[in-house]
């Protein structure tokens, strides 16, 4: 595995270093050996603490993220390791249900609702419409709800849009504030 350890306008020590090499291989040896790369990325927090960002890609487009912040660089870097851990666990038992004893059953006893969109008020000042910060183009990936569950897990990201591969229509999924996912389909005309 190619682990890359990087300090964004700090240096990092050979310690720290040997450190993040040494626990992102037997992470990688531990759950993944497909595993082929990992950037570990450590800076200057705002607080007089320290950032330590991980980015690591797996397979078939899936990329593992983590962050975390702390008073010491290694607490930064072992709380985002085990982010990274926990993620790839989670990926390597959705695997090995997926090929093993039927994922597919979520699938049949999920509950979902279907939102309307809002209506806007046509008094509405358009002065308070939020600012786009930024945009990003992304491949959309063809997969069941229950992979693209585990591709929003994976990516920590909060919501994914994707081709349901037994609909062949895009749907978007996403975590509610309760912690549950809440899942999106286009409604037939």
């Amino acid at each position: 595995m190619d682990v890359r350890v990087t300090g964004h306008q700090q240096d990092v020590a050979d310690s720290l270093r040997d450190q993040a090499i040494g626990r992102m291989e037997s992470i990688a040896d531990k759950y993944f050996s497909r595993a082929v790369a990992a950037n570990v990325t450590f800076s200057p927090g705002p607080q007089n603490d320290f950032i330590c960002d991980i980015v690591a890609p797996v397979t078939n487009g899936v990329v593992l993220k983590a962050h975390h912040r702390a008073q010491k660089s290694d607490i930064a870097f072992e709380a985002a390791a085990d982010k990274i851990e926990t993620q790839l666990r989670r990926y390597a038992k959705r695997l090995r249900e997926h090929k093993g004893n039927g994922a597919d059953a979520l699938i049949e006893n999920a509950g979902y609702t279907i939102f309307a969109p809002q209506q806007e008020d046509a008094d509405e000042d358009e002065g308070t419409a939020p600012a786009i910060v930024a945009e990003t183009r992304v491949d959309i990936p063809e997969a069941s709800v229950s992979d693209a569950v585990m591709l929003m897990d994976l990516r920590n990201t909060s919501a994914l849009m994707f081709k349901n591969s037994g609909t062949g229509e895009l749907n978007m999924i996403y975590r509610r504030e309760d912690g549950n996912i809440g899942w999106v389909e286009p409604q037939d005309r």
